[in-house]
């Protein structure tokens, strides 16, 4: 294992209820180096002794937002000490499709499935049609779909790109186009079944996203679409998008990203959900999260969101998008409690907001894996980092 040393820098925890529940430790797994950046990591816990954390990351062009190219892992055994070199996944390569354009994976989401005893990685689609510039390729997002690939650690194999099939149409008749499931956070069942955020567009003439949560069944091969429930949209914009579901005290809690604000609804079978609400702190005034994604933690009698905000000296930051926040959620208020929110990862002035999300390692420690993203334009030929948030909770 090459050692890539992580350098861990104690943040102690201060502010509110969660001083007593857990305490922040800070450091890097890895810096590019060369043309491309780092993008969308997120890590999986695949069991063991020891137990391995995998990270997927994905390079990214430097210049643009949808530059997304081949997919490489990394991985530690050793609790963040060192980090494997990152090893490029042959299977999920861009290349040329049948269809005249070039594809490839993106917005990856691994996550173990314990029944299969594999990581299911789950996504989007990125089509790339040439130009009438030489050597450029644009994002076309008529290409999208639910995307996923597998991983096997007793065969050390990794599956191709495999698309998720859905229905043509949603409960109100509308087609259901462009389907995407990247940037999320799933939730599996203790049966294997795979409760899977989805977003799409229902009016071929408007970018407008509705959010759904699909009930999928998934045998270590094929992720297979079974029902979905509400249809989640707004007619602000890009409606809701990004979903992310987390299951707490016998109620499955969804919140959704939206170009002005988030949202949040919840409900008590993982797919029907009550009218969504805006995220509002416990004195009634908006998050003022938007337009990029949240994620949620839990940990013993705690439900927590982590998140990024507008007013926290960070105008200067891309969409608002550092620091990334965790605070704890009234489950019955659905609201943010404002005196238990906390830095997770501080700001440097770059975007930290586009791609991450947790993971438990172990029922003492939660991670959370982000990547420098946007960077302003005096910093554009920098190289990136993929940062580890460490939460060590006092108790389990």
């Amino acid at each position: 294992m090459v050692a890539v040393k992580t350098v861990l820098v104690f943040i102690a925890a201060c502010l509110g209820a969660s001083a007593a529940d857990f305490h922040i430790e800070n450091g890097t797994v890895l810096t590019s180096t060369g043309a491309y950046r780092w993008a969308q990591s997120r890590a999986a816990v695949i069991p063991g002794n020891p137990a391995r954390v995998m990270i997927t990351t994905q390079e990214f062009e430097k210049q643009g937002s949808h530059g997304y190219r081949d997919i490489y892992s990394l991985e530690t055994t050793d609790g963040a000490i060192t980090w494997s070199a990152p090893q490029r996944i042959e299977s999920l390569g861009r290349k040329m499709s049948p269809l005249g354009v070039e594809m490839v994976m993106g917005d990856l989401c691994p996550q173990w499935h314990a029944t299969t005893r594999t990581v299911l990685v789950t996504g989007k689609t990125f089509g790339f049609r040439k130009d009438a510039k030489p050597n450029e390729a644009k994002d076309d997002r008529a290409y999208e779909r639910v995307a996923y690939t597998i991983y096997s650690p007793t065969k050390n194999e990794w599956s191709g790109l495999k698309i998720m099939a859905m229905p043509e149409k949603d409960h109100a008749g509308h087609p259901i186009i462009e389907p995407n499931a990247g940037c999320n956070q799933r939730l599996d069942l203790p049966n294997g079944e795979v409760l899977l955020p989805v977003r799409y567009r229902a009016d071929p003439k408007l970018r407008t996203y509705t959010t759904i949560v699909a009930r999928c069944t998934f045998d270590g091969e094929t992720l297979t679409y079974r029902e979905h429930g509400s249809e989640l949209t707004t007619a602000v914009m890009r409606g809701l998008y990004e979903p992310s579901i987390i299951g707490f005290k016998g109620r499955y809690f969804l919140t959704m990203r939206g170009e002005k604000t988030g949202y949040v609804a919840r409900g008590t079978d993982g797919i029907n959900y009550e009218p969504v609400v805006e995220w509002k702190f416990d004195d009634g005034k908006p998050v003022g999260t938007y337009c990029t994604q949240q994620h949620w933690i839990t940990h013993g009698d705690g439900l927590y969101l982590i998140y990024t905000r507008k007013g926290a000296s960070n105008d200067h930051v891309f969409r608002h998008r550092a620091p990334i926040f965790i605070a704890k959620v009234d489950p019955d208020k659905l609201h943010v409690i404002r005196a238990s929110e906390q830095i997770l990862m501080p700001e440097t002035g770059v975007d930290l907001g586009g791609g991450y999300a947790p993971v438990d390692v172990n029922e003492k420690e939660t991670w959370v894996i982000s990547t420098e993203m946007a960077f302003p334009k005096n910093r554009q030929g920098e190289n990136n980092r993929i940062l580890l948030a460490k939460i060590i909770w006092n108790q389990s």
